[in-house]
């Protein structure tokens, strides 16, 4: 297990502190990682596209955030390694498939040159302010509610994907020109 603090500057120049915590994905760990999931309000499940094993394992991962985070925990999916394009087995569809059909944010990212990691951080945080703090104000008119009735129960579905962007991946684009995978 590693951990890492990151303080990402999000809308109104808020600043949202994040505890991180990496699993690794390893089954070895696979018995302690739950513990780490309770109270978790987001996650990022991480793939690796070179390897179609890390991106079969997802489901699992997915089933131990749902059962052990919080109800309303915001999930992104993220395909890492995108920078070795002749390496890839996973392509783009798969990973956005697997998010539209799980309800899960989707981007792409390369740890290697950092493309789209900051990306994913910022969206994620972003959302997660934005629920929190909603789910804040339901508890609150819940609290001040004059005849006692409750008049919302204060969570959020995490079905709600999170729009990361409203062009296409350049992945998507690159793949497209390649003939490879088609993108969408």
């Amino acid at each position: 297990m590693e951990f890492a603090t990151k303080t990402v500057q999000i809308e109104d120049n808020k600043l949202v502190k994040a505890q991180i915590w990496d699993t690794a994905g390893q089954e070895r760990y696979r018995s302690i990682a739950s513990s780490y999931y309770r109270g978790a309000v987001g996650a990022l499940l991480v793939y690796d596209v070179t390897d179609r094993n890390s991106f079969n394992h997802v489901p699992m991962w997915l089933k131990e955030v749902e059962e052990n985070a919080e109800k309303d925990c915001l999930i992104m999916l993220v395909g890492n390694k995108m920078d070795l394009h002749e390496q890839r087995t996973v392509f783009v569809r798969d990973g956005r498939s697997f998010a539209r059909k799980n309800g899960l944010a989707f981007i792409e990212t390369s740890a290697l040159d950092a493309t789209g990691v900051d990306t994913a951080f910022q969206r994620i945080l972003q959302e997660i302010y934005k629920t929190q703090t909603k789910k804040q104000l339901n508890s609150n008119n819940n609290k001040k509610s004059e005849n006692g009735q409750a008049q919302g129960n204060g969570s959020v579905s995490r079905g709600k994907p999170i729009n990361l962007t409203t062009e296409p991946e350049p992945s998507d684009l690159a793949q497209s020109k390649a003939g490879g995978c088609c993108g969408t």
